[in-house]
């Protein structure tokens, strides 16, 4: 009987199948229990290639046991993939023994073996009940499933509609119940002989879930599916009941594991013992295998006994499986066991090892309420502290809550309060960067080093995106000088910067230049922010570049994004808006992917500043006002700043000069919500500029004379800028071009040149506004381009039309592709740094070479340049 009712799904689902040779992608299908998601995915991919998992609540505790059964069929292109990817997938996996492997390593390696798969015959790939897939599993295949665009693979994944889950953010097709007259078609069907009273009496009951309308009509007295299939079990022979009921407790699918368990409860059981179980409907065997028809058969059936027995009977079963044979002795054991804890603890650090931090989590939390009570709160923080590794902050509140209950030891309280304060660094938190000094310092007195490091990290984070005030940062500053000696510990150079950017600046920058060899990304990310804070942006950018590929061949993406954020916040100062603009881009993308809210804001204020200066005021706009929303709801100061300046960019390039003067100036006003204590030091030629065009320069030189100098590269140039505007003359140009930045000095020359014509001095200005003119063209700005030839045209000296640049013609995710290939990376070293297939790259490769008139790979640099 072929599906009824479903045309317009089938349809829906035909279409994302239809184009799998030229391009890929993901669906899941959504609905309520029994409403026909799996009979409409197998329907749609009768005639595909398949790759399949399903998930099941008794597996959702082991370490990516979705996966093993997905890849099982392919696991011998294992050895094709490239030797990082294939540690982390084997490690994971089981079938090798390595150090933890990163959860996007496997999610590349795993993308990588589907596209090989998939080279000679289209995949489609199948998670099935994916709502309980262990959660390892589940978020691998969500990686794998945003990034199939261009490869000859389809995920298709069913998910309860009330249940969330990693594939949450992917496109969905929602399934409802059937309407009547389809309904009455399916009861027809089904029960043909019915009597029209019952007939109607189903079809009321059934509400149109297709499941109901098959099952019910075989029991119909009863109202209640499960109690319908329990009639079914109850007329079975004893061993088969016991088989099926071991079958429905088990973590596996093995017919002799459950056979066995059975045996151990109510003696010999035969091998044909599931035989009257398979004519009653319930379950299917095959390959020594065992599968319940539908997943509530297997519930009901669990959940009508009294389990204990039977896992402990499974216990006995699976002696030489270590990590299953716990959980069964877990669910069996009565009350409080402290060597089963144990093992559970041991079971949980396995796990970790494979990269499976949620069963480890799990496995944590069983430990902690099974086990002594003065273990109690460890257990349960130190699980704690592998979700804030996953991610999961809801999970953090809660088990940081239960734990807090207890009795605790000053350390523990210490790790308590520093882990509610992890996410967002801190900027939900309630508690105060005064409260983290104080709690650093108390832990330093106890001698735990590396916590009370952490925790001040944090502080000084916080300090960034939020202002505690200077008596707050004086009590940080004290702590991190007691902590963190060595001035030369980029730690302690970081913590400078972010507490006291504007008197440790010499210090900071003395450090930065110490640590110029820096080899170690996450430290250089520690430095490359630290460089941004005191406006070295020029360094900024260079060692958050050479942390991003560190980073990415680590697989630590929630890193790669905060180092590709401050990449392309000191790009676009600098002028290398083709830079910026793959950066900021991926930045989103990867913070949305990471769940780091705010670095999205950031992200988006930055590509508003990027929009502004390539004269795109409308998009400028609309990017500001959506970082600005997400700035205000957490008071991420950095965020409302950047966005500050992109709409002041955008409403100088209207000329609408006051009125970027007003933003800019409020910035400055530690009242105001986008006052950052550094950040607003960087803006002054911005002012500058708006001031002598709206008549308050006064204002601006006011500002001016209340702020202290520093040796801070952008703050000395903004100065030197201002000054040089505000009362121009040719020694004050001469200290404003010292800069070798090239966007400053472009605009510095710009300045010189217009002051110049002012004076008549046309030939000079004519040789400044060229050269302004050749260097906004270069870096992508053109309304400042197009201010350098009016002025060269009011000198009487006309100039050609800029050139479109080649870089124009991409998509930001374009540009950093080409950019790489540019460099002459292969599509599989591409692939390994932007976490994409090498198929991918080779697709985007193919479009980007008509769009900028080239046929290899050996003109892109020429071209882009």
């Amino acid at each position: 009987m072929g599906l009824i009712g479903r045309d317009v799904e089938r349809k829906r689902l035909a279409e994302v199948l239809d184009g799998i040779a030229e391009r890929g992608g993901a669906l899941v299908v959504r609905g309520e229990v029994g409403v026909g998601k799996s009979a409409l995915v197998a329907d749609a991919t009768e005639a595909c290639r398949v790759l399949a998992a399903v998930g099941t609540e008794a597996e959702a505790h082991l370490p990516f046991a979705g996966l093993h059964r997905l890849l099982h069929p392919v696991r011998r292109g294992l050895e094709a993939l490239p030797g990082p990817q294939r540690a982390a997938l084997a490690t994971a996996l089981g079938m090798a023994e390595g150090p933890e492997p990163n959860p996007y390593l496997v999610g590349l390696a795993t993308l990588s073996l589907l596209a090989e798969e998939a080279a000679t015959r289209p995949l489609v790939v199948v998670a099935d009940d994916a709502h309980w897939l262990d959660r390892s599993s589940a978020e691998v295949l969500a990686f794998v499933a945003r990034r199939l665009e261009s490869e000859p693979v389809v995920l298709l994944a069913t998910v309860r509609d009330d249940t969330p889950s990693p594939f949450d953010d992917l496109p969905a097709l929602t399934l409802d119940p059937l309407g009547d007259d389809a309904a009455a078609e399916l009861l027809t069907a089904t029960a043909p002989d019915l009597a029209p009273d019952e007939r109607a009496r189903l079809l009321r009951v059934a509400a149109g879930n297709p499941l109901a309308l098959t099952e019910l009509p075989t029991h119909p007295a009863q109202p209640r599916l499960e109690r319908a299939f329990l009639d079914r079990v109850a007329a079975l022979p004893p061993a088969t009941a016991a088989c099926l009921l071991a079958a429905a407790v088990n973590d596996g699918d093995s017919v002799d594991e459950a056979r066995s368990a059975a045996a151990t409860l109510v003696g010999p059981v035969d091998v044909t013992a599931f035989a009257p179980a398979v004519r009653a409907r319930l379950v299917e065997v095959a390959h020594g295998a065992v599968r319940f028809r539908h997943p509530l058969m297997r519930s009901a059936i669990a959940g009508s006994a009294d389990t204990r027995p039977v896992h402990r009977a499974l216990a006995e079963v699976l002696h030489d499986q270590p990590d299953r044979q716990v959980w069964h002795r877990a669910a069996a054991t009565d009350g409080p066991d402290e060597d089963v804890a144990a093992d559970l603890a041991h079971a949980a650090d396995r796990a970790r090892r494979r990269g499976a931090v949620h069963t480890a989590i799990e496995a944590l939390e069983r430990a902690a309420r099974l086990g002594t009570t003065d273990l109690r709160g460890p257990r349960l923080l130190l699980a704690a502290e592998l979700a804030v590794e996953a991610g999961r902050r809801d999970v953090v509140d809660r088990l940081v809550a239960e734990a807090g209950r207890l009795p605790l030891g000053h350390r523990a309280r210490a790790t308590a309060t520093w882990l509610v304060s992890a996410f967002d660094d801190g900027i939900a938190d309630g508690s105060g960067a005064f409260a983290l000094a104080a709690l650093a310092e108390s832990v330093a007195d106890v001698e735990d080093h590396d916590l009370a490091t952490r925790i001040l990290w944090g502080a000084g984070m916080r300090c960034f995106w939020v202002e505690p005030g200077p008596d707050a940062r004086a009590a940080l500053l004290a702590v991190a000088d007691r902590l963190l000696p060595d001035p030369l510990d980029p730690r302690a150079v970081a913590i400078s910067a972010y507490l006291a950017p504007t008197t440790r600046v010499e210090a900071v920058l003395s450090g930065l230049t110490a640590l110029s060899g820096e080899t170690d990304p996450q430290r250089a990310r520690f430095l490359g922010s630290a460089a941004l804070q005191v406006g070295a942006f020029d360094l900024a950018a260079r060692f958050s570049g050479f942390a991003v590929p560190g980073l990415r061949a680590q697989g630590r993406l929630g890193l790669v994004t905060r180092a590709l954020a401050v990449q392309a916040w000191s790009r676009v100062r600098l002028g290398d808006i083709a830079g910026a603009r793959p950066a900021a881009v991926e930045a989103e993308r990867l913070a949305v992917e990471t769940d780091q809210p705010y670095l999205v804001g950031f992200a988006r204020a930055v590509q508003a500043e990027i929009a502004a200066l390539r004269g795109e005021v409308r998009q400028a706009n609309a990017l500001a006002g959506e970082a600005e929303r997400s700035g205000l709801a957490a008071a991420a100061r950095p965020v409302l700043a950047t966005a500050r300046r992109a709409r002041a960019l955008a409403a100088s390039a209207e000329g609408r000069h006051g009125d970027a003067f007003t933003d800019l100036r409020r910035m400055a006003d530690p009242a105001d919500p986008a006052h950052q204590v550094a950040l607003h030091r960087y803006v002054l030629p911005e002012m500058a500029d708006a001031a002598v065009r709206c008549d308050r320069a006064e204002e601006l030189a006011e500002l001016l004379a209340g702020m202290e100098p520093t040796a801070s590269p952008a703050f000395r140039f903004g100065l030197d800028y201002a000054n040089a505007v505000l009362k121009p003359s040719d020694e004050a140009f001469t200290r404003a071009l010292e800069t070798t930045w090239p966007l400053d000095r472009a605009r510095a020359e710009l300045a010189l040149g217009e002051w110049l014509r002012r004076r008549r001095r046309v030939v000079e200005a004519r040789d400044r506004l060229r050269a302004a003119r050749d260097a906004f063209d270069a870096l992508g700005t053109p309304l400042w381009g197009d201010r350098a030839r009016r002025e060269l045209r009011t000198a009487g000296e006309t100039s050609p039309n800029r050139a479109p640049n080649a870089r124009d013609l991409l998509t930001p995710h374009e540009l950093g592709i080409a950019q790489l290939a540019a460099e002459g990376l292969t599509n599989r070293e591409i692939g390994q740094r932007l976490y994409l297939s090498h198929r991918t790259v080779s697709t985007h490769l193919h479009r980007i070479f008509p769009k900028l008139g080239v046929s290899s790979r050996t003109e892109l640099g020429d071209v882009l340049e």
